[in-house]
């Protein structure tokens, strides 16, 4: 059996027992097939365009591992596209190139590059440059040009400015371990901001969504013009910097998107550093909880989020919002509440009564989900769910919500 035939026999399997099969199959390159199966594997979750294309060629798991979903590359190419045309450089016509200087497994290249008349996608991993040649025929990328070598060192070699630079530098130092500091990055951006405003109208820069936003925009200076801060499948996947030269004193604009919900919350600079309310439930009016996307969560931009969309907090730290009636567009999950309890055991017969199941979680509660779910006597599951939090005096409640 030939490695092509191996993998195509075995492209569902489990790698992990696959990889025990190594003697069975001498004439097999065990570690490309695994790979390719892995690989595909995952591309279906996260590149589905890239899976259903035959003879598509996958890196070893860690690039496949790091490497951009469909969902965020197409996000970024729509930043990346705006922001070239907000400066008024071209996406179309012989002089438009775009650069990318950490080309990867190429997902982000492959969709930014897009409308651009030539492209350049420059990686010092001559492997990974091997995969993209032949990925990036397959994909019809004409005007793709691959140069293996260090970023910093064709930056240099460039005549002239380009339409856009893309960085997305490395977050592993040299033991395997995840960085998140931007200098600890390679390269480091810090270091090479001034040739890239140099060479470029426009810089976007992708870095960890572990990073605080703040501080990136404070080491990197006045050149910051948007933070994008992108979610997907309730989860932060990274922080997008758009980096232009002359922005003066201004604050960023500051972009919360939801890929996944397909959603944006757009925080100006005169938005940002408001204070948010503080919620009163001594009243008998109807009630709904919402609870932030996972960018809103990453940006802490709460006070701006309560005045544009009228909700109040249930207290300084617990980042539950509530309102008196339905808002329309919130970013993120809402519920019409049914019942708030204490712990206090008369509160809860009163509040659970006829409730077997339901979905807990936690925000700013001594508790864990899966602990206060026990003590309820709850079933995971159902249409209930069940909020637990701390409100501004330190009282514990509960609040029983339905979807709205």
């Amino acid at each position: 059996m030939t490695t092509e035939e191996f993998i195509a026999a075995n492209a569902d399997g489990d790698v992990n027992r696959l990889a025990f099969l190594r003697d069975r199959y001498p004439d097999v390159d065990m570690a490309y097939a695994l790979d390719q199966i892995a690989g595909r594997q995952t591309a279906r979750r996260k590149l589905p365009s890239w899976a259903a294309m035959d003879g598509i060629v996958y890196p070893p798991h860690l690039s496949m591992e790091q490497c951009s979903s469909e969902l965020t590359a197409r996000y970024k190419a729509a930043v990346a596209h705006a922001a070239v045309a907000e400066v008024g450089a071209r996406l179309s016509g012989d002089d438009s190139l775009m650069v990318d200087l950490t080309g990867g497994f190429g997902v982000d290249f492959s969709f930014v590059s897009r409308g651009f008349s030539r492209a350049v996608y420059v990686e010092r991993n001559p492997r990974l440059c091997d995969i993209a040649r032949h990925n990036f025929v397959l994909l019809g990328m004409d005007n793709a040009r691959v140069v293996c070598g260090e970023s910093l060192a064709l930056l240099r070699s460039m005549s002239g400015k380009v339409s856009l630079i893309f960085l997305d530098p490395a977050r592993r130092d040299s033991y395997g371990g995840k960085t998140v500091a931007i200098s600890d990055c390679t390269p480091d951006v810090l270091a090479m901001r001034d040739e890239l405003l140099a060479r470029s109208s426009v810089v976007v820069l992708k870095l960890s969504p572990m990073l605080d936003w703040h501080k990136a925009v404070a080491d990197l200076g006045q050149c910051v013009s948007a933070v994008h801060i992108v979610s997907a499948e309730g989860e932060c996947k990274e922080l997008l910097l758009v980096l232009r030269s002359g922005m003066g004193t201004e604050r960023p604009t500051v972009v919360c998107a939801d890929c996944t919900a397909g959603r944006r919350f757009v925080i100006r600079p005169g938005q940002q550093g408001k204070s948010c309310p503080i919620v009163s439930l001594d009243t008998e009016a109807p009630l709904w909880l919402h609870i932030p996307d996972a960018s809103v969560m990453k940006s802490g931009c709460f006070g701006a989020l309560a005045a544009v969309f009228g909700v109040e907090a249930l207290s300084r730290n617990s980042h539950v919002f509530f309102s008196h009636s339905p808002v329309d567009g919130f970013p993120g999950r809402s519920f019409c509440v049914t019942a708030v309890a204490t712990l206090n055991k008369k509160d809860l017969r009163k509040a659970f009564a006829g409730i077997d199941r339901a979905n807990v979680a936690v925000r700013n509660f001594p508790m864990s989900a899966e602990a206060l779910r026990s003590r309820l006597k709850l079933r995971d599951g159902g249409d209930v769910y069940v909020f637990a939090s701390s409100d501004n005096n330190g009282r514990k409640l509960l609040f029983i919500t339905r979807k709205d």
